[in-house]
């Protein structure tokens, strides 16, 4: 086990992100309780890689496998800590024109420094206004919407060269596409996807294709598709990024939105579907939808059959869910039926992965949600082969 070295690592990377460090406080590395849920067994020799990996993390080493934290591109370095120190992933904040072959040689170290199974690392590699990576090896990618007219053969080619040159870089996640259905005429009042042409088209038959083929693109090289933002941003005004009045009158669970995910979250791409943080009236008035279980599991899980990795939109600095404290906000996205929770306030790492494990060991039915989340977790890096074992 290597708990103190996930809590010295991280602990000490958060004080320093933060703007004061005062006593020192248990960070994740702090040993584990004895309630909670039993240890997993010791694996065999035909043990899965899950159940290896599952072995060989102690139960703050797992929950730290559900955490995806922002790094900003103008200061690479936190994720070299963020890496060693067993997070589950990093996510590659703003914009940079770094060249892929200058990137492939950062992410190898960060992958190399993972004491157990590897980072993921991601982008939001969408196109126009929306591209992470810009710089020289990387895909010219025009807006979701313009792609969305490409003919099929042009799309798909674009998609593959995406593939490839984040592959190249060493990204194997990808929080695109966008499969929200921006109504025709309503793209300058959509203010979180149609006024900045983030829409593939304005149906869910168009969408779902021209989605469906950027995410073909992606996994056909190891990069893992995200469909966002569940169940649709398409018919809101206001952003959740940055309003805590983004609301939905209108989408229902038998909506055209919900129907384009549906279409694509079991595709042999196996993408991860990403939660939007508006709230739906028509669906689950009482709360956003990454904290509501009638979303998550009801609608998402049951109805459209998705067993894959949901990952919350941000988390942690978003104003949307800024009425939640940050160790609530983590306890409810899993008990909706969440896996992995994005947060671009690393300052609040320590704190989400404290609430959970504290949670996991006075409460046995939150122990098992857990549980079930890191398998989840864990399985998805086996398919990627960011396992030991894999």
């Amino acid at each position: 086990m290597r708990s103190s070295r996930l809590g010295a690592v991280v602990g000490a990377l958060i004080c320093l992100l933060t703007t004061a460090c005062a006593a020192p406080t248990a960070g994740p590395g702090t040993a584990p309780g004895t309630s909670g849920s039993a240890p997993p067994p010791t694996p065999s020799p035909e043990t899965d890689p899950v159940d290896a990996a599952l072995a060989d993390l102690d139960r703050r080493e797992q929950v730290a496998q559900l955490i995806v934290v922002g790094v900003a591109l103008t200061d690479l370095s936190p994720a070299d800590a963020f890496a060693a120190g067993g997070l589950g992933g990093v996510f590659l904040q703003g914009r940079s024109s770094i060249p892929a072959d200058e990137l492939a040689t950062e992410t190898a170290r960060w992958a190399e420094a993972a004491p157990g199974p590897r980072p993921w690392i991601g982008v939001d590699q969408e196109g126009g206004a929306v591209q992470t990576l810009s710089g020289p090896g990387f895909a010219d990618l025009p807006s979701a919407a313009r792609q969305g007219r490409m003919p099929a053969e042009e799309l798909a080619g674009l998609a593959d060269d995406m593939g490839a040159s984040l592959s190249s870089a060493g990204i194997n996640l990808n929080l695109a596409p966008v499969v929200d259905v921006v109504p025709e005429g309503t793209e300058d009042a959509n203010a979180p996807i149609g006024a900045w042409d983030r829409q593939y088209g304005s149906t869910a038959d168009a969408v779902s294709t021209a989605a469906g083929t950027v995410a073909d693109g992606l996994a056909a090289h190891g990069v893992t598709p995200t469909l966002k933002h569940f169940p649709g941003l398409g018919r809101v005004q206001e952003n959740p990024d940055k309003s805590r009045d983004a609301t939905d009158d209108v989408t229902t669970g038998d909506d055209d939105q919900v129907a384009a995910f549906g279409t694509l979250a079991g595709s042999d791409a196996e993408p991860f579907v990403m939660m939007s943080s508006a709230t739906y009236t028509r669906i689950d008035p009482s709360t956003p939808a990454l904290f509501s279980p009638v979303v998550v599991t009801d609608l998402l899980r049951e109805q459209l059959g998705f067993d894959g990795v949901v990952i919350s939109d941000d988390i942690g600095a978003a104003q949307a869910v800024q009425d939640l404290p940050a160790d609530e906000r983590v306890i409810r996205f899993l008990e909706a039926g969440g896996t992995l929770m994005l947060t671009m306030d690393a300052g609040l790492v320590t704190e989400m992965i404290d609430a959970i494990v504290a949670r996991a060991e006075s409460d046995p039915a939150f122990s098992a949600t857990v549980d079930a989340a890191v398998r989840t977790a864990l399985t998805a890096k086996a398919d990627a082969g960011l396992l030991p074992e894999s």
